[in-house]
């Protein structure tokens, strides 16, 4: 059976508050069944208390496009999430570790779009040429249900992820727009430093052959709730490196050559 509303309002206030006050919450999927439709219901009634304490969306996230890690949560599509403007960080900065539950980071292109995007029948060329400009950027990830339960050792699904804002934590952009036509995106990647040793390489092809290839899926994804890939926002198309664990004292250095660096440390 479906959740309820009353079970959707629940499970968002837990999350709610487990991010709050930096403990994560048992996962959801323990207690009661749960299918993708729920867990986006969930997510969408967590973001919904957000945007009523004052938040704005700035964009959104896809997640899972690579195919390990895909396997690694046994699902066989991307998933998404949303990001707002508390979630914006800048390169250079330093965040509390404390403030974020098994903070993670992952490698990413992000998309400015210069016009909105639709459709259920888009192409990787479609969404080149609506492309404002495209930022090398870092998703900070947390776990607001353990990953882990440490009483059971139950590990938690992708309903769990997905309900848990796809894991996302945080944005952190570079500060050097480069030109959609400037730019071979399959080809293009970035090396991880964390403390001046490199953790994690990997390049765009990773994310479904194309990185534009995860914002196709997610435009897809919201055609039939009439929902756009809006212009000006920050679309994140997918990690093509594994998540790196961060902690008090870490510096992390995402290189990306010719197309500027991102820096985010953690005290």
């Amino acid at each position: 059976m479906p959740l309820t509303p009353e079970q959707i309002a629940e499970q968002a206030a837990a999350h709610d508050k487990a991010e709050i006050d930096a403990k994560p919450v048992r996962a959801f999927s323990q207690d009661r069944a749960m299918d993708l439709d729920d867990a986006y219901a969930v997510q969408d009634a967590w973001v919904a208390r957000k945007v009523a304490r004052g938040r704005h969306v700035i964009g959104r996230k896809v997640g899972l496009t690579s195919r390990a890690m895909q396997q690694a949560m046994q699902i066989g599509e991307p998933d998404f999430g949303t990001l707002l403007d508390d979630m914006l960080f800048q390169s250079g900065d330093t965040l509390p570790a404390a403030d974020f539950i098994d903070p993670r980071l992952e490698v990413e292109w992000t998309f400015v779009l210069k016009r909105d995007l639709s459709g259920d029948d888009l192409s990787v060329d479609d969404v080149m040429d609506a492309t404002d400009y495209i930022l090398p950027s870092l998703e900070l990830i947390a776990a607001r249900s353990h990953r882990i339960d440490p009483e059971t050792g139950y590990m938690r699904l992708v309903t769990d992820t997905i309900s848990d804002n796809a894991a996302n934590a945080g944005i952190i952009v570079g500060t050097e727009p480069i030109a959609p036509d400037a730019i071979d995106l399959r080809w293009a990647g970035s090396i991880l430093y964390r403390k001046g040793i490199v953790e994690e390489t990997g390049l765009g092809a990773g994310v479904m052959d194309h990185p534009a290839e995860g914002l196709v899926w997610l435009a897809k994804r919201f055609a039939p709730h009439g929902i756009k890939l809006e212009a000006g926002q920050y679309l994140m198309s997918g990690s093509f490196t594994r998540p790196v664990m961060a902690r008090a004292g870490d510096h992390f250095l995402a290189d990306f050559g010719r197309y500027g660096s991102v820096e985010l440390g953690f005290s």
